[in-house]
């Protein structure tokens, strides 16, 4: 497997012996793993597929641990996947497919619709008697024209480097943005407020996290966070608010109707885990809508699998670099990687009065949206392109020459954040 770090003469922060595992703003929100300290980046190519082992092992065992902290929500796909317990979501059901799926044993649990996607899907519940895997094997071979799948849960890219939040989201102001971000929920912090509208797609929702507030602030804070577009308004999505199984695939697609059908223009996802088919429609569904979909890589190193969101075609994939623009290490990986931006060495809100570091590729997706979202007219589809080509003029190139799969197209909004 080709490990996407930097030369080996060049250095970095890294905690080469573990990760700390964060505590997490609210219950609903999954466990996400950052360096516990600052040191060199080991130098030789064992030592660099030694750190890459490391953070897949600190990956799994996350998962581990959420898995069996919330057996009561949450349970293994069969690729050993995360996902909502007792739950499969379809698309392209007939109402035949339906009754053999319940004559088969699997109930109906309901028939949902994404209005802002023309978008719809069927939840199904699992036999009492079968686990996840097991069930979604069995499903899919009796329904084989349809998209079965999981109920994927996504995890956070990223996390301020500050206690646990508790505080209330920020009031919601109805507003008319082209900026959207789904995420955590946003906390009333005076550099965005008056400037969110929020909407829940989780128990609980929205409920303020750090990790929303942050992406919140670093996209269109003023004062003493300045945003990559100051002073704008932005429509906040909350898909975990306290719910176990929060950030789930079918939470997200609700998401991606509710800021579609407001007529936002560049959205951020700074949330990872496994291709989903549900994600994967809504996303295509929101980009046909002319919404252009910015995505974190995730922080689980380059020896983890492609993350999604960030690998679906057309979604724009961002890593993270430091203050002298060297890839995290902890960076993850996508199909593709489309630009980097400031990840580490910067600062945002982090509950309702505060700011303080932060660290991730999550912090870097919202810079490159917000960056995107002034060159890009209002769900224009015949744009999209031309916005996106304005964004490679400007990124300052880094690494070889020319595309890379390390930086892409190059560096966005280097400033931002510091």
């Amino acid at each position: 497997m080709k490990h996407w770090f930097l030369p080996a003469m060049c250095t970095t922060l890294l905690s080469a012996a573990a990760f700390a595992q964060l505590g997490l703003p609210t219950g609903g929100l999954p466990p996400v793993g950052l360096p516990e300290l600052p040191v060199e980046l080991p130098q030789t190519s064992a030592a660099l597929a030694q750190l890459g082992r490391t953070l897949e092992s600190a990956r799994l065992d996350r998962l581990t641990r959420f898995v069996r902290q919330n057996r009561d929500a949450v349970d293994y796909d069969s690729n050993r996947d995360p996902a909502v317990r007792g739950e499969l979501v379809a698309t392209g059901v007939s109402d035949d497919a339906i009754k053999a799926a319940q004559v088969a044993g699997f109930a109906l649990l309901s028939r949902d619709a994404i209005e802002g996607l023309n978008l719809n899907y069927v939840r199904f519940a699992t036999p009492a008697t079968m686990s996840l895997a097991k069930a979604e094997e069995k499903l899919r071979a009796l329904l084989p024209d349809a998209e079965i799948d999981a109920n994927h849960i996504y995890f956070l890219g990223g996390a301020s480097l500050a206690p646990p939040l508790a505080t209330t989201a920020a009031a919601s102001t109805s507003t008319n943005a082209s900026l959207g971000i789904i995420d955590g929920g946003v906390a009333d912090h005076p550099s965005v407020r008056g400037r969110v509208e929020q909407n829940g797609f989780a128990a609980g929702a929205p409920t303020a996290s750090s990790h929303g507030t942050s992406v919140a602030a670093l996209m269109i804070g003023n004062g003493n966070i300045k945003g990559a577009r100051s002073g704008a308004s932005l429509l906040a999505a909350d898909v975990y608010g306290t719910a176990k199984a929060g950030g789930n695939a079918a939470a997200i697609a609700r998401a991606l109707g509710w800021l579609a059908g407001r007529g936002v223009s560049v959205v951020t996802i700074s949330l990872i885990g496994p291709h989903n088919a549900l994600l994967k429609t809504a996303v295509a569904a929101a980009q046909r809508k002319g919404v252009i979909i910015v995505a974190a890589v995730g922080n689980d190193g380059p020896a983890s699998p492609p993350a999604y969101p960030a690998s679906y075609p057309g979604v724009l994939a961002v890593t993270g670099v430091d203050e002298r623009n060297r890839v995290l290490p902890e960076a993850g990986r996508a199909v593709h990687t489309d630009f980097a931006a400031p990840g580490a060495d910067i600062f945002s809100a982090t509950d309702a009065t505060k700011k303080a570091r932060v660290r991730g590729t999550s912090f870097a997706a919202p810079l490159v949206a917000a960056r995107l979202s002034t060159l890009y007219p209002r769900q224009s589809n015949n744009a999209v392109e031309p916005a996106v080509r304005k964004l490679m003029a400007e990124a300052i190139d880094l690494g070889k020459k020319g595309h890379d799969p390390l930086y892409g197209h190059g560096l966005v909004c280097g400033k931002c954040g510091r």
